[in-house]
């Protein structure tokens, strides 16, 4: 096969490849069909790397170097290590890893994408520095590739270690505050100038092949840190769009990548990343109505586990036993479980779902109130209750369950705080005013399953448990769950 031929087949499988990678992403916009958008975009994914492999193989060999095809001894070698080293790594990742686990595995891939995206920009910078490829264009690619990368990579490892309890999960405040991450700011951008003014075949400024490479290791150093300080004064509550942030920018970090390499599929693939959670990052901010600069900067949302006054909201809190809460929802025409974080934490997602299911045998209807922030990551609920079997057609966004409420019998919240707090819409001071919450509050009767009067990320009392309606039974979630379906089975 010649070269042309060759070049062009391997086009036309990148542009099939990517036209899967739109598909997967239009299939995940429901969870009916989320699953097959996942295996649809997974396999395309798998036939660009394996095109990708091929066409090495049989291109022509642009040195004497090669051993094989366009591959030289080292390269083959290099290629195939990191195959079976992903491989392997993702294979054991993926049957290892819990589903309270998968928000700091997002993170952690994140900062590998960043991480991989930064170190290809820089090998090529390194190649073409002082030669003619390094034209004005290519320098603006591989700088905002080493920039974007950079900050995704520590950006991602430091939201993956609050996560896991690494880290703190209450903000923490860096020296210097945003003053820091601005001067990292302008470090980066002055030393970008340099290197762009330094570039192509009659740059305005002759800066040498060495002082370029060592201006280059600035923007480096500069971007680095700038993902700690940017991520650092990130509260807990604010995780979810942080995550969603961090993962727009490790699609385009791969984007820039694509254009060094002059790969489309490459392009493709990083630019719907980077515009989907570009808009899920836009997506998130407003359903916490909040702007994406009042995140990054706020320091908004300390962690769970501070302890609450019963009385600070002004009422006294109704502490109901597993028995009573059990007549209430077996006798009941129709129950909203209000699942939260505290669900993920006890992995009582299972649970949830038997207790679902032991209510309907009962003749009771019952559906799932999903908040788009609640958990740790877009959509954590859901993909919790997913893992769990539970019916796609019970699970109910906010916009649509929120009237629902009024004519529900019993609100069952299981771990879930912020989201559910009625001082959002009461409490101008509140730090969460304004924020769309489910408006469990609405219920005729309210149960929560709660370990305690922990606060929830954003550090204040909840309302809603002093209501007279709310009665508060003290439990692990799965341990509160399973004894409620015990207590319904001999009624």
């Amino acid at each position: 096969m010649d070269q042309a031929t060759l070049s062009t087949l391997f086009i036309i499988i990148g542009v099939l490849a990517a036209s899967s990678f739109v598909i997967g992403l239009h299939f995940m916009n429901s969870p009916a069909t989320a699953r097959n958008g996942n295996l649809i975009s997974a396999g395309g994914m798998t036939v660009a790397v394996i095109a990708t492999f091929v066409y090495l193989l049989l291109r022509d060999c642009p040195n004497d170097t090669c051993a094989v095809g366009g591959l030289s001894t080292e390269a083959l070698i290099i290629i195939i290590g990191g195959f079976a080293l992903g491989a392997a790594v993702g294979f054991f990742m993926a049957i290892r890893i819990a589903m309270t686990a998968m928000p700091q595995l997002v993170s952690l891939f994140n900062a590998v994408g960043g991480g991989a995206a930064a170190l290809v920009a820089i090998f090529d910078y390194l190649h073409i520095v002082g030669k003619p490829e390094e034209t004005i264009s290519t320098t603006i690619f591989v700088i905002l590739g080493v920039l974007i990368g950079s900050i995704t990579f520590t950006g991602s490892l430091i939201a993956s270690g609050k996560l896991q309890g690494l880290v703190s999960g209450q903000p923490i405040a860096v020296p210097g505050g945003v003053y820091t991450t601005i001067g990292l700011g302008l470090v980066a951008l002055v030393s970008t100038i340099l290197l762009v003014l330094g570039a192509g075949d009659s740059p305005v400024i002759d800066l040498g092949s060495e002082v370029k490479t060592v201006v280059l290791l600035v923007i480096l150093g500069a971007s680095l840190t700038f993902g700690v300080t940017m991520v650092l004064p990130i509260g807990g509550a604010d995780m979810p769009v942080v995550i969603s942030l961090l993962n727009s920018f490790t699609g385009t970090a791969a984007a820039m990548s694509g254009f060094v390499l002059e790969s489309p599929l490459l392009i493709i693939a990083g630019a719907l990343v980077g515009a989907a959670g570009g808009i899920l990052t836009k997506l998130m901010a407003d359903a916490m109505n909040r702007s994406l600069l009042n995140i990054m900067v706020g320091g908004f949302g300390g962690g769970e586990g501070t302890q609450a006054d019963p009385t600070a909201t002004g009422g006294t809190v109704r502490e109901v036993g597993v028995d009573d809460a059990a007549i209430q929802l077996a006798y009941a025409e129709s129950v909203i479980v209000v699942p939260g974080y505290g669900l993920a934490v006890a992995q009582a997602q299972h649970a949830v779902r038997e207790l679902g299911d032991i209510l309907e045998e009962r003749g009771v209807k019952v559906v799932y109130a999903i908040h788009p922030v609640a958990g740790r990551m877009p959509g954590h609920m859901n993909v919790l209750l997913a893992e769990a079997n539970v019916p796609y057609p019970q699970l109910k966004e906010m916009e649509d369950v929120n009237p629902e409420f009024n004519r529900c019998d019993v609100a069952l919240v299981i771990g879930a705080n912020d989201v559910t707090n009625p001082i959002a819409r009461t409490d101008p001071a509140s730090p969460i005013y304004g924020m769309p919450i489910l408006d469990v509050d609405h219920a005729k009767s309210i149960v929560v399953i709660k370990r305690s009067m922990g606060r929830g990320y954003a550090g204040i009392d909840n309302s809603l448990y002093t209501d007279p309606k709310t009665g508060m039974l003290f439990s692990d979630a799965k341990a509160g769950l399973e004894n409620l379906m015990a207590a319904v089975k001999e009624l």
